[in-house]
């Protein structure tokens, strides 16, 4: 069963939202925040699996909310709910480590789906999406001069192997599984685990995050 706590400060639309996950037989309603304050507090009360997070609210926003649920270091995980697919807040919601987006208008269907994979482990925004929006907003990035400049530096990369800085480095470009397997003539089995290993080794909590880092750690530039 996963559980899912609904941030939003309509209450007509979190009425909407309890009302669709309820409909499912593998999803129950932790509880319900009107604002980011509130999200923070009853996520370290409840543990849900999931926080479906809106972003503009008064008080805290679901951005802070979103960095500081992280920064705690909880097993939950941050669904952001945005207006359009490449705007600012979907880029600073993922960078404050969000599990994934999904646009507001998105079909039910789309959002349990979206919630299931935020769940299990997966991201939910492509990693193709992700290197747009990183690109759109590669202003946004930290300059130069406040990580290595040879990426062989940075903390986070040093326990990786060569194939492992490889596959980072692919993954930031927002090439799926499959296409790493085809184009470095590898297994897709083979692929999978070496995803594993980069984030188990970098601390990236999924594929999304993992791009952030190629990011930060000038493995990959903005195009």
């Amino acid at each position: 069963m996963t559980t899912v706590l609904i941030v939003d400060d309509q209450p007509m639309q979190r009425f909407g939202f309890r009302m669709l996950l309820e409909s499912q037989d593998d999803m129950t309603v932790a509880g319900e925040a009107g604002n980011g304050s509130e999200a923070i507090r009853m996520t370290a009360e409840l543990h849900p699996d999931v926080v479906l997070m809106d972003i503009r609210m008064p008080g805290l926003d679901g951005i802070e909310a979103t960095r500081r649920i992280i920064a705690s270091g909880a097993r939950t995980r941050v669904l952001i709910l945005t207006t359009f697919d490449l705007d600012e807040y979907a880029y600073d919601g993922l960078r404050a480590g969000a599990s994934g987006f999904l646009i507001k208008d998105a079909l039910p269907e789309e959002l349990l789906s979206g919630i299931r994979a935020v769940a299990s482990g997966d991201a939910v925004v492509a990693p193709s999406l992700t290197r747009r929006l990183l690109d759109t907003y590669a202003d946004h990035l930290p300059a130069s001069g406040s990580s290595p400049a040879d990426p062989a530096n940075h903390p986070r990369l040093a326990s990786l192997t060569e194939r492992e800085r490889e596959i980072l480095t692919v993954i930031g470009q927002g090439w799926t599984n499959a296409e790493i397997a085809s184009r470095l003539h590898l297994a897709e089995s083979t692929v999978k685990t070496h995803v594993g290993r980069v984030l188990a080794k970098t601390g990236a909590r999924d594929r999304v995050q993992a791009v952030i880092l190629a990011y930060d750690t000038r493995l990959v530039r903005p195009s």
